[in-house]
């Protein structure tokens, strides 16, 4: 009969080093990404969920006890007959697109130009960079007074040619027009700079060779940069298209009337993010706002998803 016998305490004292090895080893990288998913689950997780619950609920903040009110889908169903939720889907997508699209397009002409060797080139890179971190309500509050109807600057300059003034908050493509040049004007400069990036990636050699072969600098730029910048670009349009389906401060500092959550006086620019905030805290309805929370949540995931369709059919080409 085998005697069972404790092991030897300098045994296991040996033993204790490579247990904390192995355990360092395994859980020192679950340990370090931890406090970004507790701070996820906390701050975006929980809120996510818990606004797809009130969604299905008829609270009201001022009715007691609508918290309570289950109604299920029903204001989904009223928000897709709400015909205030469609003006402010296509103003959305309207001043994002006439946002988006000078925006990256300035940003990477920008971003070609920097990548050349220039006296003070890092200054000017930093200047670049300055409209970003400029607070968006000092911004939006000066280019009200840029688009002002009587004394702005931008219909000083039109009057010089000819052109009568117009009333930037009145019409809905000049209001467009008007929010769209203030997030150009923020964003180009953010945008450019991580174009830069991915350029001071690409080999220089690639550039030799196709100046030996006679290529001009445009030919270099469309046939050289913007092929290799592909995954950049596909990063900036994502990043973009969400920022301009979120779009909230400008068009509610743009508006001067004593009801900035409307969006003009017939609702001409008034966004998802603003009709979102006029629904909670203008009309404390709760639940439908947190139904609308979550159908722009859903336009972001489709636009987002169309974009990695587009991008992965562009690869295919180019493989094929």
């Amino acid at each position: 009969m085998a005697v069972m016998t404790r092991p030897r305490p300098a045994a296991a004292h040996a033993a204790l080093p490579v247990r904390r090895y192995r355990l360092d080893t395994k859980g020192a990288p679950y340990a370090f990404v931890a406090p970004f998913f507790v701070v996820f689950g906390v701050f975006g997780l929980f809120p996510l969920v818990y606004t797809g619950y009130v969604s299905l609920t008829g609270w009201r903040a001022d009715t007691p006890g609508s918290e309570s009110a289950f109604v299920g889908w029903r204001n989904y169903v009223a928000l897709w007959h709400d015909p205030f939720f469609w003006n402010a889907v296509k103003n959305t997508i309207g001043i994002g697109l006439i946002s988006t699209v000078p925006q990256l397009l300035l940003a990477l002409g920008v971003a070609h130009l920097l990548n050349y060797k220039l006296r003070g080139r890092t200054l000017i890179r930093m200047g670049v960079l300055l409209p970003n971190v400029t607070s968006v309500a000092a911004v939006t509050i000066i280019f009200v007074q840029l688009f002002g109807r009587d004394y702005g600057m931008v219909n000083w300059l039109l009057g010089l040619v000819g052109v009568d003034h117009v009333d930037w908050q009145a019409g809905t493509w000049t209001s467009w027009i008007a929010i769209s040049v203030i997030v150009t004007w923020r964003w180009t400069g953010y945008n450019a700079l991580i174009y830069l990036a991915g350029m001071q990636a690409i080999p220089f050699e690639l550039y030799e060779s196709a100046a030996l072969d006679g290529a001009s600098r445009w030919r270099q730029f469309r046939t050289i940069t913007v092929p290799m910048l592909r995954p950049t670009i596909l990063f900036t349009v994502i990043v973009s298209t969400i920022g301009s389906l979120q779009l909230f401060g400008e068009p509610l500092l743009f508006n001067t009337s004593q009801t900035p959550t409307t969006g003009g006086s017939q609702h001409q620019f008034q966004t998802l993010a603003l009709y979102t905030y006029d629904q909670f805290w203008q009309k404390f309805k709760y639940g439908y706002g947190a139904a609308i929370s979550w159908a722009m949540f859903g336009i972001i995931a489709l636009f987002v998803a169309v974009n990695l369709v587009a991008a992965r059919r562009m690869r295919g080409v180019d493989a094929s």
